[in-house]
């Protein structure tokens, strides 16, 4: 089993689409990870997953909007392809299994700002498939404060 979980940014907003009938919401999660190089200059670094999230509860793209902070869980899909010059070349997208919201950037009134997160009294709503997909983020009930990172 492979699983990829990863907790980031929306890089812009989501887009819901139908292919064939059946409803698929994508959108770009950024995470950026903080490093030190070799001389002791600190460094980001910033990976970019490409997300598709195959649901008939398409109740949460609008949401989904740029900047949001957000937590998801799937499975990894690569692809293979060859460029318009003959080269060999392969992409990663997240196959969505679930999808929570963990905050936002205020923007204006702060309208746009979610709370929520890892805690049980989270007020935004998670939206996973059926339980046999095992626990999701809103199933860790320790305080922020105890986790490792």
């Amino acid at each position: 089993m492979i699983k990829l979980q990863v907790i980031g940014n929306l890089g812009k907003d989501a887009v819901l689409n139908n292919v064939n009938g059946k409803n698929v919401i994508n959108f770009t999660v950024a995470h950026t990870e903080r490093f030190k190089d070799a001389q002791g200059n600190q460094k980001d670094r910033t990976t970019w997953v490409d997300c598709a999230y195959w649901t008939d509860r398409t109740g949460v793209a609008p949401y989904l909007k740029k900047g949001t902070q957000i937590y998801v869980e799937g499975t990894p899909d690569v692809r293979t392809y060859t460029t318009q010059d003959g080269r060999n070349g392969a992409s990663l997208t997240l196959r969505v299994l679930s999808v929570q919201l963990l905050g936002g950037r205020s923007e204006g009134g702060g309208s746009d700002s979610y709370s929520g997160g890892y805690g049980g009294s989270s007020s935004q709503p998670s939206y996973n498939q059926p339980a046999s997909q095992g626990p999701s983020a809103g199933d860790i009930t320790e305080p922020l404060d105890d986790l490792p990172f």
